[in-house]
């Protein structure tokens, strides 16, 4: 398709946009009472307006109900989690047994590594990518140490080429090859948070394998975003993130992806809890811990249903429309995005530089631009007129169109501010 800079042609792709409908479900902030441009959905989803109606059925059972609401409410609280396998099973590419929803990533990721990082011998390494995101660096720095390694010794960074942006799928297999039999887990980022580049998952996992190692994915970035196919993939492990992509709420409960080789091995390591001891029996108070035969074996604790309602009314929509309907539409609006970011480089002497690789099977949603110059300036002025989009330190803003709420008249518009920006600056 031929791309236009202009309002008549981006009202023409929004009249042509299947799920455009979707945009009126979703509450936007404002700023001097117009709605915002909301280029932050890789932050912080909008709220689902039906996100409120969900909240509130629990409160009115806890009102009407009491205890009793765990078994006897609309949605008996005792078994909410299991009304998202199925769903989110469809956006990770996985079983319905595969997936369970349970307390936040970071908890999530150290509970997962406790059964799959089980370093032996010279067995021991862990390979991730440089600069990941922080909260990854912290915990994989600790639970190496937990196991009595120097961090500096066991943590293998992947890097990037000098003068690059993006990592090389090359360079990551090559990489793990060399750790070879030293090689306990490699456990990257799906996508990038800050380039916005998305990982060959599926070779990665493979090569991983072929080492003898365990494989593990952060899909914060990457969940609600991107085809996954994990069972597929043969990944042993994942865990995202709810409240990004799949709008349910700041720091809200993260998803997980147990492949199913690992159930019903009552051997495995993990740290186990009531809600993980076996659903027809977790009432009798037993004293020993048997497993659920599925994700569910992970659980530790009842569900938080007021924080998973909100979940699951986005799922809700997640599961109307599809991702396949929501990837086509990514595709398109990023690219115009890129079209515009290009249209604007011409009529004006630009400082900005994206980042985030072109191929349109290497990228998500998010575009990553590097400002060059005055890059504070410029994120200060769009912020100011209405678009929200967030700052990475040394000089990148990311602006991330989540297709289910973000039009193409948001990008032509987007594309105006943002040359005023750069000539104001």
């Amino acid at each position: 398709m031929k791309f236009e800079n202009s309002l008549e042609f981006a009202r023409k792709l929004d009249s042509e946009d299947k799920i455009a409908k979707y945009r009126n479900e979703f509450i936007f902030p404002k700023v001097d009472g117009k709605e915002v441009i909301y280029f932050v959905g890789n932050s912080l989803g909008l709220q689902p307006k039906t996100a409120r109606d969900y909240v509130d059925e629990i409160m009115q059972d806890w009102a009407n109900l009491g205890v009793e609401g765990h078994f006897y409410s609309e949605k008996p609280w005792w078994d909410y989690h299991e009304r998202f396998a199925e769903k989110l099973a469809k956006i990770v590419g996985a079983n319905p047994s595969e997936v369970t929803v349970m307390n936040t990533l970071t908890v999530n990721l150290h509970l997962l590594m406790i059964s799959f990082y089980r370093p032996s011998g010279k067995r021991f390494k862990i390979i991730c990518e440089e600069k990941a995101f922080p909260s990854d660096q912290y915990m994989i720095a600790s639970q190496v140490r937990v196991h009595g390694f120097d961090p500096s010794e066991a943590i293998i960074e992947i890097k990037k080429r000098d003068g690059e942006n993006i990592f090389r799928t090359g360079d990551v297999l090559k990489k793990i090859s060399e750790v070879g039999e030293e090689c306990a887990l490699v456990l990257i980022g799906g996508v990038n948070y800050y380039s916005g580049q998305v990982f060959d998952m599926e070779k990665i996992t493979s090569a991983g394998h072929e080492v003898g190692a365990m494989v593990g994915w952060d899909l914060a970035h990457a969940a609600g975003n991107v085809e996954l196919k994990l069972s597929e993939w043969n990944v042993d492990f994942a865990a995202w993130c709810s409240y990004k992509y799949m709008n349910s709420g700041p720091g809200n409960a993260s998803g997980c992806f147990i492949n199913r080789k690992y159930h019903n091995k009552k051997d495995l390591p993990r740290l186990e809890g009531w809600w993980g001891h076996n659903k027809e029996r977790r009432f009798l108070m037993e004293p020993e811990f048997l497993p659920e035969p599925n994700a569910n074996a992970w659980q530790i604790s009842n569900a938080p249903v007021l924080a998973l309602a909100p979940y699951l009314a986005s799922l809700e929509m997640f599961d109307e429309v599809g991702m396949p309907a929501l990837i086509e539409k990514r595709n398109k609006i990023v690219t115009y995005l890129e079209f515009i970011l290009q249209d604007i480089d011409k009529q004006i002497d630009s400082t900005f530089e994206v980042i985030t690789p072109s191929k349109q099977e290497e990228r998500g949603t998010q575009l990553s631009v590097f400002l060059h110059g005055k890059g504070r300036e410029v994120f200060n002025y769009l912020m100011k007129n209405g678009v929200y989009i967030d700052w990475r330190e040394p000089n990148v803003i990311r602006l991330a169109p989540a297709p289910f709420y973000c039009s193409y008249e948001d990008i032509y518009n987007f594309g105006q501010i943002m040359k005023k920006a750069i000539l104001n600056s």
